[in-house]
């Protein structure tokens, strides 16, 4: 089982209600990166949270997806350009505290 990062718990808690949040959580915790096509594992993750916007009926969607094509999830989450670390970092706040 993998951690989120700190941001994107936070990220999940604002916009998700507090119990699909947990649920939400939960599921993410689960992806592997090899599942993934090798991705950043937050890239993914983060997509699937953003791609959401806050609906648990539509990150169910969106997580299912990941089975049939990660690609369309990263672009659905805004992530799947090359200027995908900007982006997150947009998203989600800075990570520098993170790699400390």
């Amino acid at each position: 089982m993998t951690e989120l990062t700190q941001r994107l718990t936070d990220r999940i808690g604002r916009d998700f209600p507090l119990g699909s949040g947990e649920q939400a959580c939960g599921y993410l915790k689960g992806l592997t990166a090899d599942a993934c096509g090798g991705q950043d594992l937050e890239r993914i993750q983060a997509a699937v949270v953003l791609a959401s916007d806050g609906q648990w009926e539509r990150f169910l969607a969106v997580f299912k997806l990941l089975a049939v094509d990660w690609r369309d999830v990263l672009m659905a989450g805004g992530l799947g350009n090359e200027d995908w670390p900007q982006v997150l970092n947009r998203e989600l706040g800075s990570n520098c505290h993170e790699l400390l």
